[in-house]
């Protein structure tokens, strides 16, 4: 069971004043205020880069793989959840079980896809889809998640799904771990002071050829979807710092 440092900064201020701009589901100009579920009031003074990266970002700036413009694609979100614990600024971060046919044992933000009591996959839905699978899958209180960004949406073309990454701040942090052993095998947080540490970092190689980021950390690689989003948020919130990339992990082939 992980359990987050109670002693976060509360006090610190994003720069901004009050509810961020929303979100719209093409990754274009025009978002919109999805319910007022996003407020960047009262964030800790270092996700402000963050914050600001999520108001600007565009998709290909985060990726070549981008929805398909015919609609076609799983709806789906994930929550990407900083805390504070004894080491800083962290990430909330999940493995996914090793029986799984889909990202078998891979780690992963919590999340999944969209139901319809979630609502609108254009507006709110996304956002309510994150906080509701995290807590179906880590046991995460929601009620302590302050959501206060959207990124584009993104594709994972092998599963399907179109993933919405939604940013969340960590207020009042809960116990958490592996609700269902079936799914998941484990529920750990990431010091960002490790992410960002050139000793961590490497690109995977996928036995088919693909490169992409990678981190190794916490007794596991993190690479795929999931590294890809964070190598992105690390350098888009001035955070990133160089590292060697041909330093090689290679994939086993079932990846």
């Amino acid at each position: 069971m992980t359990h987050a440092n109670n002693t976060a900064d509360r006090t610190g201020t994003s720069g901004g004043t009050g509810t961020t701009g929303g979100f719209d589901t093409t990754g274009g100009a025009g978002r919109s205020d999805p319910a007022n579920l996003l407020s960047t009031d009262g964030l800790p003074s270092w996700l402000t880069p963050v914050a600001r990266a999520a108001e600007t970002i565009e998709p290909l700036q985060l990726s070549r793989f981008l929805p398909p413009e015919s609609g076609a694609g799983r709806q789906s979100a994930v929550l990407v959840l900083f805390g504070e614990g004894e080491r800083g600024p962290e990430l909330l971060l999940m493995e996914r079980a090793g029986s799984l046919r889909s990202h078998a044992g891979q780690p992963s933000f919590p999340g999944g896809s969209l139901d319809p009591e979630d609502g609108d996959p254009r507006t709110d839905g996304p956002l309510r889809a994150a906080l509701r699978e995290a807590e179906e899958e880590t046991g995460l209180d929601p009620r302590g998640v302050q959501l206060f960004g959207v990124l584009p949406r993104l594709f994972i073309p092998v599963s399907d799904f179109v993933v919405t990454p939604v940013l969340g701040w960590w207020r009042v942090p809960s116990p958490v771990g592996a609700v269902d052993l079936n799914e998941t095998a484990r529920v750990f947080t990431v010091p960002v002071a490790d992410l960002t540490d050139p000793a961590n970092r490497a690109t995977a190689v996928h036995p088919h050829g693909h490169k992409g980021p990678a981190f190794l950390v916490e007794s596991a690689l993190v690479w795929g979807f999931t590294a890809g989003v964070i190598d992105r948020i690390l350098h888009f919130a001035g955070w990133e710092r160089p590292w060697d990339r041909d330093r090689q992990v290679p994939l086993d082939w079932r990846a």
